[in-house]
């Protein structure tokens, strides 16, 4: 699992992007049980993620982030990258985002693609 902490802030909400290689749903929620192990990612408002498994398609979360799932679907099939799993963490500010939070989770992708290994 490859993780990227304080990537960005917008009104006080704090992200982080990570991501890791897997080949099937199992695999995802291992990945994602691994990140929450982790006190501080445990603790955040929202842990949304998607994959596109080579097998069986796609799968999203949005984890209460309504939408935000679907929007790394899509940068993951822009991207042409199966069998990769990328999850935004956010920890809400205290103030809503509105459609900004949907900007805000593609930078944090685009941030994942420009620096993952």
């Amino acid at each position: 699992m490859e993780t990227f902490t304080n990537i960005l802030t917008d009104r006080g909400s704090k992200y982080a992007v990570s991501g890791a290689k897997v080949s099937s749903k199992k695999e995802a929620v291992a990945a994602l049980k691994l990140l929450k192990k982790e006190k501080k990612f445990a603790k955040a408002t929202h842990n949304t993620w998607a994959v596109i498994l080579s097998e069986n398609g796609p799968i999203k979360n949005d984890d209460g982030e309504g939408g935000a799932g679907r929007i790394i679907l899509q940068m993951l099939e822009g991207a042409n990258l199966t069998d990769h799993m990328v999850i935004v963490t956010r920890w809400y500010g205290g103030v809503k985002l509105g459609g900004d939070r949907f900007r805000r989770v593609q930078d944090s992708v685009r941030y994942y693609f420009e620096h993952m290994a």
